[in-house]
């Protein structure tokens, strides 16, 4: 395994080209990757690969990149252009290969292959024979040029198998992350489906050149100076030597045990399920702010990244203060400086500076300190194991209450004895607090993910040992200290004579023992000075961890971009891309916390900011196994879901138990950067579990929603909209998304008559999406392609939706270009109605003066490219993207699209003969209406044209154009003509409408039929209780008796030019085909008898023209019963559309409704 060869290897057929004949020599081969003759070394199975550690190499142009650490499989090559002597099976010709990447395969010579211009990254390939090559050249080319597979000679069993077929074996390479430079192709299915379809000379995967890359050292570390070093070194810091006999005389023996196996326990069992984490894909640079990110998400890794940083950076200070206490016994208080706690300090500075220079240096340095400092830390561990079995070596050690081993000591520590010291009367959890710092190390290896040689092996093996190790070494020393030294001891020698040398405990007055003195561990060690060297080791080394982990942790967060204003800090310098400028952050923080307070007071901040670090990573698994997204597949079994879930809820009793403030701040602070990561949405997707769970319970959601029977009170409108692309039409859009809001359904359906390939729709999709968040509309987008509008449309009737999440209503733009449109169009556009009512579904119809479309709703680029989409679709060219150059490039036109904000408008074509959604709306040419830009101005323009003209046309022309005319807040009234009894439809969506807040000063009046003229005052009383009961507010209602009367002369003749285009002789249709445009057996003209079967019905709707346009002039929106449509045999299609034109054409804005006679309101509770 540590050879350059590896285990799986080429081995070609070794020929001696000197005894061959110069004639012999075969034809010359142009690919280097088609001599792929000669022998495979057996493996035995798929378990021999692995145990390579994907070691294998590929030959590839490109050159590795040291800190790639999902570089793996790669054929070992001895020399770029090496040639082997390669011999057909045959007739033992020797073949003698060229070192060139000209690609060529013999079953399409014509068609370049798509591999041209591509380095072989993922095929197999010969290592090359340094030792012949005769740069012989005299086979014939002739052999490898033919088509057909019969004719080539026996050296096409020299190919490499990839010429065989365009198919991609499984490698490595072709799942490598897209920012990878050495990520590979594999064949897209389009490449492979159209068999015209060649890849493009630069559609190669490259890294962005301005996305910042988290450049790993080019030094690498095992498992052993990586990982368990370093968690040695960390978890054996000062408490070690500083606080864990205080800790014995505190709590005693039995408690201290229990102390640290709970904090053993704890760490433990994060220990697992970090493991779990890191073996559940490739570890890179950032270590818990790396784990934690991209497995619940940017929102909880940000904010626990940033404050790991901060407990790295105050841990660091904690260790430098405790090097300092160690320091200041050593000096007599003559020689102080100034004061012990400003000399402390003053020590404690000079040591960050130092240990910054060091680190600043490089990691190689710095790992090389950290073997001497380990050295150091054993030999003072075991310095005091000696020491405990030499005993006191003289009267004054045993003053000082070192006496031995002794069992009567032993029992009179194992109780507790909790004492007010330090301005605090401490228990259990103020000790365990103070403890707590000691096994926070086990994050030291992990921290430093992006320098190991394998991470996923390396921090279980490494973390887990080190904790065992570890925790053993607390319990020795624990048992040891409470088994040998006294609690109190005055260190008199003429006390220890009259066995009195716990008698200063009374007045508190000893100054000597577990519970006065800092350093029983050197008084009880062999040689004191050895004990001195391991504290200054544990102190200096736990530093050292914490000021390399703490601006690794914050570089990695700084480059993903998460927070504002930190970017500065990414930047590394050097080979190694050392974080200087977050070392120097580190020194100051460090700094500021050295000279602010002691030991004791650090220590409990410090705790509560890794236990909310373990407590993520211990949720993180326990999410990860709740939510079971199929990519979690840890190669680390041993944890437990339910386990992981134990470990985060003890990290957080602990918490609220060490200090409930501080916990309450920390979590406050947790949850402000959480918020601050959620609000500004970073355009990062790292398939976090978050995202698993999410799916996962609306999908339950929805089965869930299957089993509840539908009830009328808990009615909602889903509404089926008809937008096209949803930016064409925003307005149809923005007032369908009044009605649901984000209370019920909003799906808006695109129809293409021309195909469209998967990445068109992936990026028009994106763009719909983009667009919706950016008008903060919560909907859905839908497409259909390659079919007429019709049969689109039904497709989208009968199919959308899920469950219970099945669209309810169908809406449509009215077709104003009703009259000019092709007849089969108006067929289709009515057919679409009859296609609805059908199965069910509810009609709306919304016409806006002015039309709906807006050349403010979309950006440039994709204006152009929906009018290339909607020309060809138009065309019925049927093609597929990657056909043509320009293709391609609208695609990628629509997937670079930048994010831009809602006031980048860009001015649309308003020509476009839009074959998306050709329901129609209106004639293209009439509908674009100039608008001014300002909102103010465009108002006060209509004003005053409606002052001084006072017409209808006027009025018109100055209606609500603007695209936000539905969202704004203007006066009028929403006039609701419920005509007949659909159900409440034609009632409730209007009273939707008016909870809005844009419409909330729009007040509702009521306008119904009477049934007999002589009874309206009993009309209006039942119509008024009715709605009473219903809850509806409205301002006024008033019963129509004369809805019968005959239309006025000139409503007649305005009807009349209306149907004129459509009159057709009574014998037209019954002829098939005779109406061009039209499909065969289907008519779209209106003859005599249909005009007098349907005049009644006629002269109502001519009628009811008449009122909406006396009563409701004034109106902002008129909402009308729209008028039931009959199949062909009853009303032929043009009939139906003009009484369609003369309702909605008597307002400037309308919607008629159609409900499909379900109760939609109900008085009941």
């Amino acid at each position: 395994m540590g050879s350059s060869q590896k285990d799986i290897e080429l081995s070609p057929v070794r020929g001696e080209a000197k005894s061959l004949p110069a004639d012999k020599l075969n034809t010359q081969v142009h690919d280097e990757e088609d001599v792929i003759i000669g022998r495979f070394r057996k493996i035995s199975s798929a378990k021999s690969m692995a145990a390579t550690n994907g070691n294998i190499q590929y030959p590839s142009e490109s050159p590795l990149r040291s800190d790639d650490v999902e570089a793996g499989l790669h054929f070992n090559t001895r020399e770029p252009c090496e040639k082997n002597k390669l011999l057909d099976s045959a007739n033992l010709e020797l073949v003698s290969p060229k070192c060139s990447l000209t690609k060529s395969s013999f079953r399409d010579v014509e068609k370049p292959s798509r591999f041209k211009d591509q380095p072989s990254a993922t095929r197999f390939q010969m290592g090359h024979n340094k030792e012949e090559d005769d740069g012989t050249d005299d086979s014939d080319p002739s052999a490898m040029d033919s088509d057909d597979p019969l004719t080539v000679s026996d050296t096409k069993y020299g190919k490499s198998f990839r010429h065989f077929t365009r198919e991609a074996l499984p490698r490595l390479d072709n799942y490598r992350n897209v920012l990878s430079i050495h990520a590979a192709h594999r064949p897209t299915l389009d490449e492979l489906h159209n068999a015209s379809l060649s890849r493009k000379s630069g559609h190669t995967l490259e890294k962005d050149v301005e996305s910042p890359t988290v450049t790993s050292s080019n030094l690498k570390f095992g498992w052993i100076k990586g990982v368990l070093m370093r968690c040695l070194l960390n978890i054996w810091g000062v408490m070690l030597f500083l606080r864990l006999s205080w800790v014995v005389g505190q709590a005693g023996v039995a408690q201290s045990v229990l102390l640290i196996l709970t904090t053993s326990v704890v760490t433990t069992i994060t220990a697992l399920s970090m493991s779990a984490i890191c073996t559940n894909g490739v570890i890179k640079g950032g270590g818990t702010y790396y784990m934690i990110s991209r497995s619940l998400g940017p929102e909880f890794g940000g904010s626990i990244g940033l404050i790991f940083s901060v407990a790295n950076a105050v841990a660091c200070a904690m260790y430098i203060v405790g090097f300092g206490e160690a320091l200041m016994s050593l000096i007599p208080e003559s020689a102080y400086m100034v004061s012990k706690s400003w000399d402390q300090a003053i020590y404690g500075c000079i040591t960050v500076v130092v240990l910054t220079g060091i680190v600043i240096v490089g990691m190689e340095w710095e790992a090389k300190a950290q073997i001497v400092l380990l050295i150091i830390l054993l030999v003072a561990i075991a310095d005091f194991c000696v020491g405990s079995i030499i005993g006191p070596k003289s009267d004054e050690e045993a003053a000082r209450g070192f006496v031995g081993y002794s069992m009567e000591v032993l029992w009179q520590n194992m109780g507790p004895d909790y004492r007010y010291y330090e301005g605090v009367h401490h228990n259990f959890f103020s000790v365990f607090s103070i403890f707590f710092p000691a096994a926070t190390g086990i994050l030291a290896g992990a921290n430093i993910s992006g320098d190991l040689k394998d991470p996923q092996k390396s921090i279980p093996k490494g973390t887990l040992l080190a904790i065992l190790l570890t925790t053993l070494s607390y319990l020795l020393i624990a048992v040891v200290s409470g088994w040998s030294v006294l609690r109190d001891a005055s260190g008199h020698v003429g006390d220890l004579a009259a066995g009195s040398l716990a008698a200063c405990a009374r007045n508190h007055t000893c100054a000597y023992g577990l519970q006065n003195d800092y350093h029983v561990v050197r008084l009880v060690s062999a040689f004191g000075p050895l004990i001195h060297g391991g504290c200054f080791a544990a102190a200096l080394s736990s530093a050292l961890a914490s000021l390399v982990s703490a601006p690794k942790v914050f570089q990695a967060l700084c480059q993903d971009k998460l927070y504002p204003y930190i970017e500065f800090f990414a930047k590394g310098y050097g080979p190694n891309n050392e974080p200087v400028r977050g070392y120097v952050l580190t020194f100051v923080i460090a700094t500021t916390f050295i000279l602010l307070g002691g030991l004791n007071q650090i220590a409990p901040l410090i705790s509560n900011f890794f236990l909310a670090a373990y407590t993520l990573i211990n949720f993180s698994t326990f999410h990860a196994s709740l939510a079971r997204p199929v990519g979690w597949r840890p190669t680390f079994r041993f944890y437990n879901m339910w386990l992981s879930l134990l470990g985060s809820v003890l990290c957080v009793v602990i918490m609220f138990v060490v200090s409930w403030s501080q916990a309450l701040g920390t979590f406050a602070f947790l949850l402000a950067l959480y918020l601050l990561v959620s609000y500004r949405k970073p355009d990062v997707n790292w398939g976090s579990t978050t995202q698993a769970q999410t799916y996962k319970t609306a999908l339950a959601g929805v089965q869930l929603l299957n089993g509840i029977d539908e009830h009328v009170k808990n009615y909602r409108p889903q509404v089926l909209v008809l937008t096209g692309f949803p930016g064409e039409r925003p307005l149809l859009t923005d007032f369908t998304y009044l009605l649901t809001k984000g209370l019920s359904l909003m799906l808006c359906g695109q129809i293409v008559q021309g195909p469209v390939s998967q990445p068109t729709r992936e990026a028009l999709s994106k763009r719909a999406y983009g667009w919706f968040q950016r008008r903060k509309i919560k909907a859905f987008y839908t497409l259909v392609d390659d079919v007429s509008f019709k049969d689109g449309a039904s497709a989208l009737v009968q199919s959308s939706g899920l469950g219970k999440l099945t669209p309810n209503i169908l809406m449509m733009g009215f077709k104003q270009d009703w009259r000019t449109c092709s007849r089969q169009h108006l067929v289709d556009y009515v057919e679409v109605m009859h296609k609805a009512l059908d199965v069910h579904m509810a009609l709306a119809i919304l016409r806006i003066e002015g039309g709906q479309y807006s050349s403010e709703a979309l950006d440039e680029d994709l204006q152009i490219y929906l009018n290339d989409l909607n020309a060809n679709g138009a065309a019925g060219i049927s093609r597929s993207m990657g056909d043509t150059y320009k293709a391609t490039k609208s695609t990628e036109s629509l997937n670079t699209q930048s994010e831009g904000s809602m006031s980048d408008l860009s001015v649309g074509s308003p020509q476009l003969r839009r074959a998306v959604s050709q329901d129609p709306g209106a004639n293209p040419d009439k509908e674009q209406v100039k608008i001014k830009k300002s909102g103010k101005e465009s108002k006060g323009l209509s004003y005053a044209v409606r002052r001084a003209l006072g017409s209808a046309v006027a009025r018109r022309a100055s209606s609500f154009t603007s695209v936000e005319q539905f969202t704004r807040r203007q006066a009028g009234t929403v006039d609701v003509w419920w005509l007949y009894d659909d159900g409440g439809l034609t009632l409730l969506l209007p009273y939707i409408l008016s909870t809005r807040r844009a419409w909330s000063s729009s007040p509702l009046r009521i306008f119904t039929l009477a049934n007999k003229n002589t009874e309206l005052e009993i009309e209006e009383r039942n119509m008024a209780s009715l709605l009473s009961k219903f809850r509806i507010d409205y301002s006024a209602l008033t019963v129509v008796a004369d809805i019968t009367r005959r239309p006025r002369d000139s409503t007649l003749d305005y009807f009349d030019q209306l149907i004129a285009p459509f009159m057709v002789p009574e014998d037209a249709n019954h002829t098939a085909g005779v109406t061009a445009g039209v499909t065969a057996g289907v008519t779209a003209g209106v003859t005599a008898g249909d005009l007098a079967a349907a005049r009644e019905r006629t002269h109502r709707h001519l009628r009811l023209r008449e009122l909406i346009g006396e009563r409701s002039r004034g109106a902002r929106l008129v909402c009308a019963t729209l008028p039931m449509p009959r199949r062909r045999s009853v009303v032929p299609p043009p009939l139906y559309a003009a009484w369609l034109h003369a309702i909605a054409s008597a307002a400037d804005n309308t919607l008629l409704v159609r409900g499909n006679h379900e109760p939609v309101l109900t008085f009941y509770s």
